[in-house]
């Protein structure tokens, strides 16, 4: 009986082992209990998008077994990073990397400084010391953050997954599908909050078209107060056409 005992408890801590690698602890903590895990709003959270420029025609001339290399490489150095960070990194698909701040802990306004201080850390990193093993190519990134409203919530059984929905979600995607390599495009939201603090660098992008958004105003971050680690400058990377 006592091994029978032992061996569901080892059980149940792999399962909560694996759980917690798929969603947030709390979260998990809350499955492994039986708990109904119900979506939860959050009046203002930051949300982080990053591609890689070019991934497609990096994907169409390299061996798969290099491409998926490349990704790992990158993934394990982003996770690193943001380790060092309150953030929750939502999920990668293919070439694009989604984190957030503000959940699923509420950290007050935080959140926006954690993505920020997050991104030109990232920004850094890419531009002076990231190495790709077997291509001859320098990796280029593409940054965009929102901030605003959004909910939370486990979706699936099998699979479980911790899922952010809401404008907000759009918003940052779009913010990084309309920047350019090697800058960090937030919106005016974003903007607003990050200035209110006095420590960072900006310039003005002005009013850009933004699919299924109308006209924003957008800024490149691109900076602060403090932070000596070699960023790219604008001017060596063009706005894409």
């Amino acid at each position: 009986m006592k091994a029978l005992i032992d061996n569901l408890a080892v059980a149940r801590k792999k399962s909560k082992n694996l759980l917690g690698q798929m969603l947030p602890s709390e979260v998990a903590d809350r499955i492994m209990a039986g708990e109904i895990t119900k979506p939860v709003s959050f009046e203002c959270a930051t949300v982080f998008f990053s591609n890689i420029v070019g991934f497609s025609d990096i994907a169409a001339e390299a061996n798969s077994i290099d491409i998926v290399n490349l990704l790992n490489d990158l993934y394990k150095y982003f996770d690193t990073i943001i380790d060092n960070h309150d953030v929750y990194k939502v999920e990668t698909v293919g070439s694009q990397y989604m984190v957030v701040s503000g959940i699923p802990k509420r950290n007050g306004e935080n959140h926006v400084s954690e993505i920020a201080d997050m991104a030109l850390t990232l920004m850094s990193g890419i531009y002076s010391t990231f190495k790709v093993r077997n291509l001859d190519i320098k990796v280029e990134l593409r940054i965009g953050i929102h901030s605003g409203p959004t909910v939370a919530g486990v979706v699936g059984t099998k699979a479980p997954r911790y899922c952010l929905f809401g404008d907000t979600v759009n918003t940052a995607a779009r913010m990084e599908s309309s920047g350019s390599a090697m800058r960090i495009q937030v919106s005016e939201p974003t903007y607003e909050l990050l200035r209110k603090t006095g420590q960072y660098n900006f310039e003005i992008r002005g009013k850009i078209p933004v699919k299924g958004k109308g006209h924003m105003t957008t800024y490149w971050l691109t900076g602060k107060t403090g932070f000596i680690s070699p960023l790219p400058k604008l001017e060596d990377f063009p706005l894409a056409n």
